[in-house]
């Protein structure tokens, strides 16, 4: 909810290649010599830290760097300038590693609930802010798509196609039960889910209301309906005497 789904999508693939990365004991062990260091290591100095040769070092060095967990540049040790070749020297980026299958958004839930403590109002109490913040940032995020896709008149079924991708983006994990139903496997914000249902829960209906109505998809409703192991929220007709009827603005 707090940053832009393709980005997030790809960030997911970059950490999970990091860690693939990482999975080799002697380039782990060097990557948290370097990481406790806090400056720049030279090739010698981190094959020495793990008991390996300075070419398999550079080897593995070469990887973290590929894989975005380490930057390198030459400078002469200690800083002092010296005659001839200056060795390549290797720190970290500062990027941060994180994997979860499946998918989990707890920062995002924390950036909404932050959002409600700085701008609660005094006609409010927590709760009803937390609800009005999550509907918010759903409303702007449906304006921004439907600004960035124009996507003219949206009824229930083309609606909800656009809506299966930022769905899936955000670890929603959509099925098609009908042409006008949308039911969500995962809940990116459990187990916090578990421990708050009518906070979090209520957020999460709030949220993607909003989105529903910034991006203006005619016939469809976000509609509380817990399942053990899956979200909340279902997403389907606002009209159920009409569930998977053909209209010509799909």
């Amino acid at each position: 909810m707090a940053s832009d789904p393709t980005e997030r999508a790809d960030t997911a693939d970059s950490a999970i290649d990091s860690v693939s990365v990482l999975s080799e004991d002697s380039r782990r062990r060097m990557f948290t010599f370097i990481r406790r260091a806090r400056r720049a290591v030279t090739r010698d100095e981190a094959a020495a830290s793990v008991g390996i040769s300075r070419k398999l070092a550079a080897f593995h060095l070469d990887k973290l760097v590929d894989a975005g967990l380490l930057r390198a540049r030459y400078e002469p040790p200690g800083g002092i300038r010296k005659v001839g070749r200056q060795p390549k020297v290797y720190e970290p980026t500062g990027a941060q590693i994180t994997v979860s299958i499946p998918d989990r958004r707890h920062e995002l839930l924390a950036d909404l609930l932050l959002d409600a403590v700085l701008t609660e109002g005094p006609d409010e109490n927590a709760t009803q802010a937390a609800m009005r913040t999550a509907e918010d940032r759903g409303l702007r995020l449906g304006e921004a798509a439907r600004d960035e896709t124009r996507p003219g008149r949206l009824g229930p079924e083309r609606g909800l196609t656009v809506c299966e991708r930022l769905l899936d983006q955000y670890g929603y994990e959509p099925v098609r039960e009908t042409p006008t139903r949308l039911r969500l496997r995962n809940c990116p914000f459990h187990p916090l889910a578990a421990k708050a249902p009518e906070l979090v829960c209520g957020m999460n209906h709030a949220f993607l209301s909003g989105y529903l109505h910034g991006l203006e998809v005619n016939g469809v409703q976000a509609v509380l309906a817990p399942e053990p192991g899956e979200c909340c929220v279902r997403l389907g007709p606002s009209d159920p005497d009409r569930d998977g009827e053909t209209a010509q603005d799909r």
